[in-house]
């Protein structure tokens, strides 16, 4: 699910549509253009990778409450793979794409010491519904094994704290961190499995 959106059409779409209108268009052709433009807009910001550069360190994730474990920080995972998954309990996204995922890399490398699977529900919406206690039940549900996290809520701030330090633009986000704490893939909605098993494989090859 996507956060709301304040503007996606760029200076640079802005300068494209002048000139394409300084040739000559009607009202008509006009709008068109703007919907193509803020349509591709959405496509370029629900792309959109993060961890561009591998000096890219990871920030530390604020968590009020843990299921599935008693607990432990980022930096406790030093020296391990770290794949996050933000999601929101009620989010198609994550129901259909990401928590199937992580079931099935759970599954796959969940008896491994170099890696670390962690859940973050980073709830910006429906906060009456999506509490804890029905997280509980919900990963009870969905049979999840690996830890899951509360993210951390400020009082008066809509946006829940880790999602704020990760820039996330919604859910499904996911993040894979790799052993010395540097973000190396951050994605929001749905992307290649292969090419990110490939990734999470070269990494649990380094040191």
């Amino acid at each position: 699910m996507l956060l709301p959106l304040i503007s996606i059409i760029t200076d640079d779409a802005l300068h494209k549509l002048r000139r394409v209108c300084k040739m000559g268009c009607n009202i008509w052709s006009k709008k068109l253009l703007v919907v193509g433009i803020i349509l591709y807009g959405i496509v370029l910001l629900a792309g959109k990778t993060d961890a561009d550069s591998p000096d890219n360190q990871a920030p530390e994730w604020v968590i009020s409450e843990w299921i599935n474990s008693d607990g432990f920080t980022l930096s406790d995972m030093r020296g391990k793979v770290v794949i996050i998954d933000f999601f929101q309990l009620w989010c198609p996204g994550c129901n259909k794409f990401s928590g199937p995922l992580m079931n099935k890399w759970f599954r796959q490398y969940g008896n491994r010491k170099d890696i670390q699977l962690v859940g973050i529900h980073t709830v910006f919406e429906g906060h009456a519904q999506q509490t804890p206690k029905r997280l509980r039940q919900y990963v009870k549900e969905k049979s999840i094994a690996y830890p899951v996290g509360v993210d951390g809520q400020v009082a008066d701030q809509r946006l829940p704290e880790t999602m704020i330090r990760y820039h996330t633009r919604g859910t499904p986000e996911m993040a894979i961190i790799d052993k010395k704490g540097r973000i190396r893939f951050q994605h929001f909605g749905r992307f290649n499995t292969g090419v990110a098993e490939e990734l999470i494989n070269t990494l649990l090859k380094e040191e």
